[in-house]
């Protein structure tokens, strides 16, 4: 029964510690996989060209990564409107830099290099996650 207490306490332990980062990767993982599904129904299934796939995606992503950022990963405690307001247009100016990356990486590998779409999305998401991050921490949702 120890060794099970002290497992439990080095998880809890753990978790406390890396919480904003584990959940930040966890719903980063959700939004990579909601862009990449929508740019490929998008792109891939409706034959919409890459550039607007890869916008009409992205707008979905942040839009799922704000709610999610917000509420559970940095806790926010802006609960006004206007306070709401202004960190919604933090996040979507500084995720607007790393859409215009997000779009220059997809038309440079898929457009100009004939690269796998699909692939080349999900090398993209990585770089504008990690990006993302830094941002949305330093930047947007300060403590």
């Amino acid at each position: 029964m120890e060794k099970c207490d002290l497992m439990r306490k080095s998880i809890e332990q753990f978790y406390q510690k890396y919480r904003q980062l584990l959940l930040y990767l966890l719903f980063g993982v959700c939004t990579t996989i909601i862009n990449t599904i929508a740019y490929g129904v998008l792109y891939e299934t409706l034959a919409i060209n890459n550039v607007l796939s890869t916008i009409i995606a992205w707008l979905l992503a942040v839009l799922f990564a704000f709610i999610t950022n917000k509420i559970f990963v940095f806790q926010s405690e802006n609960t006004d409107a206007t306070g709401t307001i202004k960190e919604l247009v933090s996040f979507f100016s500084c995720r607007l830099l790393t859409g215009l990356l997000d779009v220059a990486i997809m038309v440079v590998a898929v457009d100009c290099m004939n690269g796998n779409s699909l692939f080349w999305k999900l090398i993209s998401n990585v770089i504008v996650t990690i990006i993302n991050y830094v941002a949305s921490r330093l930047l947007i949702f300060k403590q």
